[in-house]
């Protein structure tokens, strides 16, 4: 049993400890809304957006596009400074696609947020068909400086479950996104759904060995779950035999069979996704916290004696 590389007592590459033994201080990501839209709904590619989303789902109070970079950074800083004194942070361009915009305009918000004194680095969402060779070239240069983190939307490697959600990119695009973006210093991550509609298990399961083939460093997963004001809402009221949503129990037990498929130095940054109750449809976990499900994948882990990259191929 090869569990020596993982340190503390997880069974996989966890990303608190991978941010503990990359920096001297403790850090904390700050959302940035730079009210960009996405090409599925401004009419380039398609209109409504994915159909899971509702980006007030994720959204804090201080993270609104009427303010400037500045200022939601420094709103940030000072709400989460209360209570702990001190700590770096990173500038996280969250909502939205984030590199979706004219080159110039981003160039000027990018070198916004680093310029903060207490800002040690950046995160940047956007989906894989929204990247081009000068934003990877700029991002490049900045890397050389601060800690930059370019995470792509995959979602799912299953083309016809990306259309199904409206994503309006192939997942052809995801690996030209990757491809385009190695070896240029920068952090690459991926984000994906589990249980999107028809899925099988063992699509689930496959999707980690696609995703080991990427040049990916992090890794995000969470449930899918149905928010109010969104076409997936709908689609559960009208069609629900659309969806198979997971109870916890088989959550749990599907992801402890996912990571122990998956490339074993990936660092998997999150299980789950917890949405304001007032907006969650479905699945409702009886609320529990993502602390108390991650313990649970941590015992679940030993007991089925799997660790991240045990059946890795």
């Amino acid at each position: 049993m090869d569990l020596m590389k993982y340190k503390g007592n997880k069974r996989y590459n966890n990303y608190s400890t991978f941010i503990k033994s990359n920096f001297e201080q403790r850090v904390q990501k700050i959302s940035l809304d730079t009210g960009f839209t996405c090409p599925n709904r401004d009419g380039t590619k398609g209109v409504g957006g994915c159909t899971y989303c509702n980006n007030n789902s994720f959204n804090p109070d201080y993270c609104k596009p009427q303010k400037s970079i500045a200022q939601q950074l420094q709103e940030g800083i000072d709400f989460f400074s209360k209570k702990y004194k001190s700590q770096k942070y990173m500038a996280y361009f969250q909502a939205y696609t984030n590199t979706y915009s004219d080159f110039e305009l981003l160039k000027e918000l990018y070198t916004e947020a680093v310029s903060h004194p207490d800002v040690i680095g950046m995160v940047i969402g956007t989906r894989p068909d929204c990247i081009n060779e000068d934003i990877i070239n700029f991002l490049s240069e900045l890397s050389k400086n601060y800690y930059i983190s370019l995470e792509f939307g995959v979602e799912s490697t299953i083309n016809r479950t990306l259309e199904l959600i409206n994503r309006c990119h192939s997942y052809a695009d995801t690996e030209q996104a990757y491809e385009l973006a190695v070896n240029k210093g920068l952090h690459l991550g991926a984000h994906m759904i589990i249980g999107l509609p028809g899925e099988s298990r063992e699509e689930i399961l496959n999707h980690a060995s696609a995703l080991s083939k990427l040049p990916i460093s992090t890794l995000k997963l969470h449930q899918l779950q149905i928010i109010k004001n969104t076409m997936m809402a709908y689609q559960l009221k009208n069609t629900p035999e659309m969806f198979k949503l997971f109870s916890i129990d088989e959550y749990i037990d599907l992801m402890t069979d996912f990571i122990a498929l998956l490339r074993p130095d990936i660092i998997i940054e999150r299980f789950i996704s917890e949405s304001p109750i007032e907006l969650l449809l479905a699945p409702k976990w009886g609320g529990l916290k993502n602390f108390a499900i991650v313990d649970m994948i941590d015992k679940k882990l030993i007991e089925k004696d799997l660790w991240q990259g045990k059946h890795y191929i």
